[in-house]
């Protein structure tokens, strides 16, 4: 995804890049260049025609922030970033230093972004054990943290998780 049309040194530069690069892998993958804003309109639209998207990081975190928003929020999302030699997961929104310490934050995006790394690390039942215990506080609907439309705290929310876990 790009805005090369417009920006043309900066978008212009990754979208050549990416091209080069793909072209050394085009019997693996099959490349679909787009614009950015046209890209957000069709993931609303229609999020399965998507495998992958790469992006900058500004076009990242916006498109992150939008498809966040068709799941529920960024309470909700996941992240996993994964190279050759490392993998990092994380929630999406970041470390969210104005509610940090408050008691407040939904953990699951956290705990969502745990589940990815224990798939990435071989232990695919944990991660489904641990995504299934969050399904089942979610659906419960007792205990979910304020985002959710609920009023437990962050210890709250998790503690009924764990006991899903049990």
């Amino acid at each position: 995804m790009h805005k090369a049309n417009i920006l043309k040194c900066l978008s212009g530069l990754f979208l050549e890049t990416a091209s080069q690069v793909g072209e050394k892998y085009q019997d693996r993958i099959e490349i679909d260049t787009r614009i950015v804003d046209a890209c957000a309109m069709q993931l609303v639209q229609d999020p399965s025609q998507f495998d992958m998207i790469l992006t900058t990081n500004m076009f990242g975190d916006i498109l992150s922030d939008l498809m966040a928003g068709l799941v529920g929020g960024l309470g909700l999302t996941p992240g996993g970033n994964i190279g050759k030699d490392a993998a990092i997961f994380e929630a999406v929104h970041g470390s969210a230093p104005d509610i940090a310490g408050k008691g407040i934050a939904n953990p699951t995006a956290l705990l969502l972004a745990a589940a990815m790394m224990l798939d990435h690390v071989g232990e695919n039942d944990k991660a489904t054990r641990l995504r299934d215990a969050i399904q089942a506080t979610i659906d419960d609907g007792d205990c979910l943290t304020g985002d959710l439309g609920g009023k437990a705290g962050t210890d709250e929310y998790a503690q009924a998780v764990i006991a899903k876990l049990a």
